[in-house]
């Protein structure tokens, strides 16, 4: 489950959002080969020279008071101005004619910045959206050729388009690219200005554009496709203990089907021991692939042994293992991501771009919050808390132990019931959108806005939000229902879903400047996602959030982010081998990733749940698909847990909108003007320490 950042931020992300700060060599490590090319190829034909001469003839136009304007906004040309652009002479010309120092009309190109931007951007979203269909929605059986369409996007040379057509050096002559220490007091224009700027800080070519599209298209396909028949699953008694018709993808189906099972922890055990058994024959690739979507094959994942359907007419199929394609897949993302390394004057890699370039919270800062939570003395009180409800010692599996929710007093089934009553498909839970945010505190006429805004699509994959790129589109909500009728999992992920798209028309709609369209990151969308997951009941009319409520809940999200802050590890460290290590095969990245989730297993958790060398933390797909995105699930569950204490008492409709009109700013102005504090760990693991003895009781 994920919100898709779209609109503005997508466009940005396309062509670059970054401050455009001096050239810095990679960390140790990131790929010193890659950031020798982008000098390569970033390198600029106007010196030092042309710019004191140019600079004096629009002194001498404009006057003594544009002279900083002008040398600044000479040298943020300069920086991108290659042969291709034209000559020393070219570049003269173009400054001279398209230099504005007049308040007036430099207010008015802003705005037509925006305008354009958010036209070129929504309309790139709309498309983009309508070639995945067949291959992100479940809308019947893909063709061979869906797969190419939703590879194709024609807006992949829109950054060099940009730089080409001169509409990015216009933007970068005129306008301010702040340095990240002077992201601080700035007003809304000065941010807008910001953020036009950042957007045409990287010049990434089409062609390495589109390789990433393909790398990053096959695997969503590879993820999307990627289920277990869990009715073929044979326990070593010889005994099926699935139903026959269950399917689950992985990693979402698989988890959640044993979050779900804590409901009777003592008859589910032995069930829950063969889910994650299957989660290690997948993290170790000793899946055989005859298994992987396949109704027709019987699978022992205890003895690894395969035999064709009883009466399915098949013949024996064969035990031959996936040949390590979860790991090469990735590598493809990997080399993909490698070849925009080399277009990056500023951020060399991946791991840059995303912690300095999207996040704007660096990566360390991320890493120390993240081994807060792991160290945090509360984690074994929460640990003996839930061994003590168990009534056993704890396995690597109960990390996603689930009992702590109020929905763990109502059985599977009587939640898929009231679910499937209420909700007969995805477009009845459209139709409720209204009554859904009404019960969650939003005004009528806030319910009926967004409620327009929003549509929900039957996924192919376990869910995700795509958001609109303009205001005069709508946002789309994707989740998995069966053809029967909606469960709870997928209503679960659809309130999930329904906080990034509410997050996701509120911060493009309700924004002064479209520049500043979405919220500082990932991380902030997810927050307000978890934060309408954990009101799934009280949509339901089966939730209380009274005292003892409160102190479940609070437990329950740090359990949460403890188990997702080590996947979280052990992406960045994935991230970092394979930046050590670019000619490494699959199987290297295969044995490298399972030695760095045991090694993460071994001082984060053994130490808590009692038990060694798990490598259970390599079982999520977004490690596969999403480059980097893990770390957003646990800053966003330390944002969530401080945007809880401040709405408690207030209206979560009201809050949510004036903290998303805030826009695009940096993560800490953000949670400044929001709950008036940085971002931070504490609040997460004081609310657990002050609650666990109350639940202890």
């Amino acid at each position: 489950m994920c919100g898709r950042r779209h609109g503005l931020v997508w466009l940005f992300a396309a062509i670059g959002c970054a401050c455009a700060t001096p050239a810095r060599g990679p960390a140790a490590g990131q790929g010193e080969t890659a950031s020798t090319a982008a000098r390569d190829n970033m390198r600029s034909i106007i010196d030092g020279a042309r710019i004191d001469a140019v600079a004096g003839k629009l002194v001498a136009k404009h006057g003594r008071t544009q002279e900083e304007r002008v040398r600044r906004g000479l040298a943020q040309v300069a920086l991108f101005w290659r042969e291709v652009d034209g000559t020393p002479d070219d570049f003269e010309a173009f400054c001279l004619d398209q230099f504005v120092s007049d308040t007036a009309r430099l207010d008015g190109e802003l705005a037509r910045y925006e305008r354009n931007i958010e036209a070129i951007s929504g309309h790139a979203v709309a498309l983009g959206r309508f070639l995945r269909e067949p291959t992100d929605l479940d809308t019947g059986e893909p063709l061979p050729v869906d797969i190419l369409f939703a590879a194709f996007n024609p807006f992949d040379h829109a950054s060099e388009d940009a730089f080409r057509t001169r509409v990015a050096f216009a933007a970068l002559l005129n306008f301010r690219a702040f340095e990240p220490q002077d992201l601080k007091g700035l007003t809304r224009a000065q941010w807008a200005q910001a953020r036009l700027t950042q957007g045409y800080s990287l010049r990434i070519p089409g062609e390495a554009r589109q390789v990433a599209t393909r790398a990053y298209t096959v695997a969503d396909d590879y993820i999307a496709n990627y289920n277990i028949h869990m009715g073929r699953l044979v326990a070593a008694s010889g005994e099926r203990p699935f139903p026959d018709d269950l399917v689950l993808i992985s990693h979402w189906g698989l988890r959640d089907h044993i979050k779900a099972m804590y409901s009777d922890p003592e008859g589910n055990l032995a069930r829950q021991r063969l889910i994650a058994r299957v989660m290690e024959r997948i993290i170790r690739q000793e899946i055989p692939a005859a298994v992987i979507d396949n109704p027709d094959v019987d699978w022992d994942p205890e003895r690894n042994t395969v035999a064709a359907r009883q009466g399915s007419g098949k013949p024996a199929p064969s035990a031959a293992r996936e040949d390590d394609r979860r790991y090469a897949v990735w590598q493809g993302v990997f080399k993909a991501e490698r070849g925009i390394d080399a277009w990056s004057p500023v951020y060399h890699t991946l791991i840059s771009r995303k912690f300095d370039l999207e996040r704007e919270i660096p990566e360390k800062t991320v890493e120390g919050l993240l081994v807060d939570v792991l160290s945090a003395p509360v984690a074994k009180d929460v640990a003996a808390l839930i061994a003590k409800r168990l009534g056993r010692p704890l396995e690597p599996f109960d990390i996603w132990y689930d009992g702590f929710k109020a929905r763990s007093e109502v059985g599977g089934d009587e939640l898929d019931r009231k679910v499937g009553e209420r909700y007969k498909d995805v477009k009845s839970f459209e139709a409720s959108i209204p009554d859904i945010l009404k019960t969650l505190a939003f005004t009528e006429e806030a319910a009926s806005y967004l409620s327009g805004r929003i549509l929900v699509d039957p996924a192919r994959g376990a869910g995700h939000a795509m958001g609109a790129g303009m205001r005069s589109d709508q946002a789309h909500l994707r989740t998995r229902a069966p053809r029967e009728g909606m469960n709870y999992k997928g209503y679960n992920i659809a309130m999930h879903e329904l906080g990034h798209c509410v997050e996701q028309t509120f911060s493009l709609d309700k924004v002064d400047h479209t520049l500043l369209a979405g919220v500082p990151n990932t991380a902030f969308t997810e927050a307000f996602a978890f934060m309408f997951q954990d009101r799934d009941l009280d949509v339901l009319g089966i939730g209380t959030r009274g005292e003892r409520e409160k102190a479940l809940a609070a437990v329950d999200t740090y359990w949460m982010t403890f188990e997702i802050a080590g996947v979280a590890l052990l992406d960045m460290a994935s991230w970092r081998f394979m930046y050590d290590h670019p000619e490494a095969t699959p199987a290297e990245l295969r044995e490298a990733v399972v030695t760095k989730a045991i090694e993460i297993w071994n001082r984060y958790y053994a130490p808590v749940l009692g038990v060694k060398d798990s490598p259970i933390l390599a079982v999520y797909s977004h490690l596969v698909s999403a480059g980097l995105y893990m770390p957003d699930y646990p800053i966003g569950h330390l944002i969530e847990t401080q945007l809880e204490r401040y709405v408690e008492g207030r209206k979560l409709g009201a809050e949510m909108e004036r903290m998303c009109a805030q826009g695009r700013i940096t993560p800490d102005e953000w949670m400044r003007g929001a709950v008036g504090a940085p971002i931070s760990a504490r609040p997460l693991i004081d609310a657990a320490t002050a609650a666990v003895p109350r639940i202890s009781m």
